[in-house]
């Protein structure tokens, strides 16, 4: 069984244009999630897929593997499934999806999902979580009050029963208020596919479903047209780089780290 992780990365994001291509670090930020998905022991192949030549170009000066893609893509998930067509991987081979600003993914991680994925019940769609730190705001930004972190619920097989931008589940005991934010599961944007089931929910296969535009989480299209959605738990989340702010943060948090090492 192959697998392979796409690395899905464009030059014009919304709040931090040519994300991809900063380099204060004294590497493309992009280089920096190729080099931690590359040490995943579980991983065959890694590839950014882009639909701009000035990235396509970065990739290639640090040794790494990129393609062009169609520039017209809604998701990320839809720019892995061109990649992964093109190969002509296997209906049962696997595809990660892991986003092009997630630095400090753990390989580890990755390996977990991949292990997941080739369990003895060979889910189609898996993707991590982590609870939040138990020391972390109760509210307020990286909270589990905060809608920019994405939370979701478990059943007892593990499979997510929905993800939100809402607190879920309420905490009605405590009127709302968070006392313990590790109780809370945080959604981390990674995904596996096998390729059968990527090409099935991809590429506009699926039409957008109420819940997918009123939360604006893509993956509740998946779940609304019943296709379960695997969660394998790790101890702690990766940090992704959203704005100009983040990334300051992650020059901080890497600066320390080598001092410390």
């Amino acid at each position: 069984m192959t697998t392979i992780a796409v690395i899905p990365a464009r030059f014009g994001a919304q709040r931090f244009p040519g994300k991809p291509l900063i380099r204060d670090s004294g590497k493309f930020l992009v280089q920096h999630v190729y080099e931690q998905v590359s040490k995943s022991r579980r991983i065959d192949r890694a590839i950014v897929a882009t639909d701009d030549e000035r990235i396509l170009k970065a990739v290639s000066s640090f040794g790494g593997e990129g393609r062009m893609t169609r520039p017209d893509h809604a998701s990320g998930t839809d720019r892995v499934a061109e990649v992964a067509e093109e190969m002509g991987l296997g209906p049962t081979d696997l595809v990660l999806n892991v986003q092009g600003d997630e630095p400090e993914i753990e390989p580890s991680s990755l390996d977990q999902l991949v292990e997941r994925m080739r369990g003895e019940d060979r889910p189609s769609i898996g993707t991590l979580a982590a609870p939040f730190a138990e020391d972390g705001p109760g509210d307020g930004p990286g909270s589990p009050m905060d809608p920019n972190c994405v939370k979701v619920v478990l059943g007892t097989s593990g499979q997510a029963l929905y993800f939100s931008r809402s607190p879920i589940p309420f905490p009605r005991s405590t009127g709302g208020r968070v006392d313990r934010p590790s109780l809370w599961l945080l959604h981390m944007g990674v995904y596996a596919f096998r390729v059968e089931a990527l090409l099935r929910v991809a590429g506009g296969r699926l039409a957008p479903t109420d819940l997918e535009r009123t939360e604006s989480l893509e993956q509740l299209r998946w779940l609304e047209n019943g296709w379960p959605v695997s969660v394998v738990i790790v101890e702690r989340a990766s940090v992704g780089i959203d704005t100009p702010a983040d990334y300051e943060a992650f020059l901080k948090r890497i600066k320390t780290a080598t001092l410390c090492g």
